[in-house]
């Protein structure tokens, strides 16, 4: 949840090294999730389609809000990205093996970890 109290919680008082601003990012992720939570519990919460159409948007505004996240994740961090693309690679052998059995396989929709830009 928010933390309002104070409005200077965020701020560090001296320039933080890339591993030091790897754990700030983990935490602006989590912050982005709890937020799609919280959205798309009150988009389902109600029937009105003005406030359905705007949680909507707002929820997947914070999805690519991790995306761009963990883009600069990548960036800053080579072997993170590297273990980002074998987790990657271990789920999408395992759709194939789904797939072989006879298992349908959902079509991905929009970015994935793999390939965070749209074309």
């Amino acid at each position: 949840m928010p933390s309002f109290g104070n409005p200077f919680q965020g701020n560090v008082n001296r320039k933080m090294s890339n591993a030091e601003l790897m754990q700030a990012l983990r935490l602006d992720i989590a912050g982005e999730l709890e937020a799609i939570f919280l959205y798309e519990a009150h988009y389902l919460s109600t029937d009105d389609p003005a406030a359905k159409a705007v949680l909507a948007d707002i929820r997947d505004e914070e999805k690519a809000h991790i995306g761009e996240l963990i883009t600069l994740m990548r960036y800053l961090d080579p072997r993170e990205a590297e273990l980002f693309l074998d987790g990657e690679g271990e789920v999408k052998e395992l759709l194939e093996k789904l797939k072989l059995a006879g298992e349908p396989i959902p079509p991905a929709a929009g970015p994935t970890v793999g390939n965070l830009v749209q074309e």
